[in-house]
């Protein structure tokens, strides 16, 4: 069997069977026709033209997405006798480490102190010195903070878990109301008195129908004034526009989104000049950690060696 694996990424070692060949590949490019006879493929699924690449291996039997979702291969509409496995545990660590680093910046105000280092201002009675713990109206400190994580599957699980190790009170929002990994969970009707309450928003959400938009004015302005939003998630499940609006008006203390409605993010976008506002561009993830163990293990379980497929979607 031949198994092409993206050139986006450093594998380490890879386990194979015998008789497995495993070729690296740009994924962004056409594919080699010497290698159009391949069975499985290792990718992001970045290439714009995701349809055509994948017509080009009418031999294609399994595609392994790194991402923890699969809906761009999905959007490719792959044909149905081919499996899909996605990424799910690649990112969770990688991702809640960086919501974690995005909320700490604007709640211990780094970008506020980076802004005055660069005007060599020891600002000791704004930033430093002698400050309130939970002072009325701003938000200063995760510890004893309310966080609510909106998406609760694995990544949203672990991003609690760091949370809730700097003293942080965690909730989670899902489709259903219950506890999941130790943290309570509130369902859609729990959701607006969740939201008053929240100091932090971690949003994890995936790309779907009910989840374009899905914080938009409305629900913004469920949040307190002193609240922030940090969005690891999609962008597509972010109103920017409303977002903005929140912001430039103090309608919310603070922001930071590592994935934007259109990406890369356009040089003349107004989330670039919004206050209060970090942009990271989309680098929470994009280190999966245990690929080289799922690939090899899905690697025997499609030939029959043992084990069943981890992560298979339908489609």
């Amino acid at each position: 069997m031949k198994i092409l694996l993206t050139d986006a990424t450093e594998f380490g070692p890879i386990d194979f069977p015998e008789g497995v060949e495993s070729v690296l590949i740009d994924e962004n490019a056409p594919v080699p026709p010497e290698h159009r006879d391949a069975e499985a493929l290792v990718l992001w699924g970045t290439n714009p033209d995701l349809a055509g690449f994948l017509a080009e291996l009418p031999k294609l039997r399994w595609i392994q997405t790194l991402m923890a979702g699969p809906d761009r291969i999905i959007a490719a509409n792959p044909p149905s006798d081919v499996i899909i496995t996605n990424g799910r545990h690649f990112h969770d660590a990688t991702v809640a480490e960086h919501a974690l680093a995005l909320a700490l910046a604007n709640v211990r105000r780094i970008p506020r102190s980076l802004e005055l280092q660069t005007e060599h201002e020891w600002a000791t009675a704004e930033l430093g010195g002698m400050q309130p713990l939970h002072p009325a109206g701003r938000v200063t400190t995760l510890w004893e903070s309310a966080v609510a994580i909106w998406g609760f599957g694995a990544i949203g699980q672990e991003i609690a878990r760091r949370f809730a190790v700097l003293g942080a009170h965690v909730t989670g929002i899902a489709h259903s109301a219950g506890e999941r990994a130790g943290f309570p969970v509130v369902g859609p009707e729990g959701l607006a008195d969740t939201l008053r309450a929240t100091d932090v928003l971690v949003m994890v959400l995936p790309t779907r129908p009910d989840t374009t938009n899905i914080l938009d004015a409305d629900t913004l302005a469920l949040l307190p004034a002193k609240a922030q939003v940090v969005n690891v998630g999609r962008g597509s499940t972010i109103d920017e526009d409303a977002l903005i609006a929140a912001l430039t008006a103090r309608r919310l203390s603070a922001a930071a989104i590592d994935v934007a409605a259109a990406e890369p993010l356009p040089a003349d976008s107004p989330l670039w000049d919004t206050p209060n506002l970090i942009i990271t561009p989309h680098a929470a993830g994009g280190r999966p950690v245990g690929a080289e163990e799922r690939i090899a293990h899905n690697v025997r379980a499609m030939l029959g060696l043992g084990g069943e497929m981890i992560g298979v979607m339908a489609h």
